[in-house]
């Protein structure tokens, strides 16, 4: 399909892809993108595959794109839930892992509560380990399909484009690699959102941070709203969520401190009235459907490149 050599095993995060290896995700998405726009029958790349996805945590859309995406190639898949698993009754992650590859299967997707869960699996199994979320850690597919919405936004040139993510980000998985990714391909990024949630500790890794709305928000491209992660805070890190959403919620009023042609992501699922009000997050300026159907087709890439890595 391209005539570069792709050679991970595992895609674990973001953090350590090279720019010409996220280009090579790219391109690749935009041709799955265009054959699922035009033709409904499945892609032979993954023919005779079975792909697992092992879920230690709740997910709906990522489970359901991993699913999509796997279909769409043309291999079978086997999702297996946390509640309904051996891991109930006290197997190990690894146990796990083995066991599923003993069954023959090609390549395993896994999200997990624990920061390394993904690395510490992808260590021990020989097929394909694609990180699908864990802990706070990373989301790596979730940055790709937030990075290739963008990039379709921008028409491919990140260069000086401004992003704003606004929300919990001490919590989120989805910003460390969201950041990690955008600043490779050369945009600016502004965290925002309450101290407690944005330390400035996160301008070690090249972003700026703000604590005013306002002004995170007056020059960006795109403002990219975050949910707050209750399942992970351990203690209450603001006063409530009607006065985070008087604060750092993006409604109606606040729309005019938007540019006029700033665009408004977020990876779900959307808080509405909280992060986002409704009227936004359904308006013209938002790309949030597009992020969902970006979704399946980065995700094809990724399994595809590193079901057929080179060694």
């Amino acid at each position: 399909m391209n005539g570069l050599k792709w050679s991970r095993k595992d895609l674990i995060s973001t953090e350590n892809l090279t720019l010409a290896e996220i280009n090579q995700i790219f391109s690749m998405a935009d041709v799955f993108k265009a054959s699922l726009k035009t033709d409904k029958a499945k892609l032979p790349y993954l023919n005779g595959k079975v792909v697992v996805n092992l879920f230690f945590e709740p997910s709906t859309r990522t489970r359901t794109a991993f699913e999509m995406a796997a279909h769409k190639l043309g291999a079978d898949v086997i999702s297996i839930a946390t509640n309904v698993s051996s891991s109930v009754k006290g197997e190990s992650l690894k146990d796990t892992a083995r066991n599923i590859e003993a069954l023959m299967a090609d390549m395993i997707i896994v999200r997990h509560s624990s920061s390394g869960a993904a690395k510490y699996l992808a260590d021990r199994v020989k097929v394909p380990v694609i990180n699908a979320g864990d802990g706070a850690h990373a989301h790596p597919t979730q940055a790709l399909l937030d990075a290739f919405t963008m990039r379709e936004k921008f028409n491919g040139d990140f260069k000086g484009k401004k992003i704003t993510i606004l929300g919990d980000i001490l919590f989120s998985r989805v910003a460390r690699s969201n950041i990690y990714l955008l600043n490779k391909l050369g945009a600016k990024v502004t965290l925002a959102g309450p101290s407690t949630l944005v330390p400035m500790e996160f301008e070690k890794m090249g972003v700026k941070v703000s604590y005013n709305l306002a002004e995170a928000v007056a020059d960006a491209d795109v403002v990219m709203l975050l949910r707050i992660q209750h399942e992970r805070q351990s203690a209450t890190h603001f006063p409530s969520i009607s006065e985070y959403a008087n604060v750092f919620g993006l409604n109606l009023r606040r729309e005019n401190l938007l540019k006029k042609d700033a665009f408004i992501m977020h990876p779900g699922p959307i808080n509405r009235g909280v992060e986002l009000d409704s009227p936004l997050a359904d308006s013209g300026r938002s790309v949030i459907l597009n992020q969902v159907t970006n979704g399946v087709a980065v995700r094809m890439a990724v399994m595809n490149l590193c079901m057929h890595a080179t060694k």
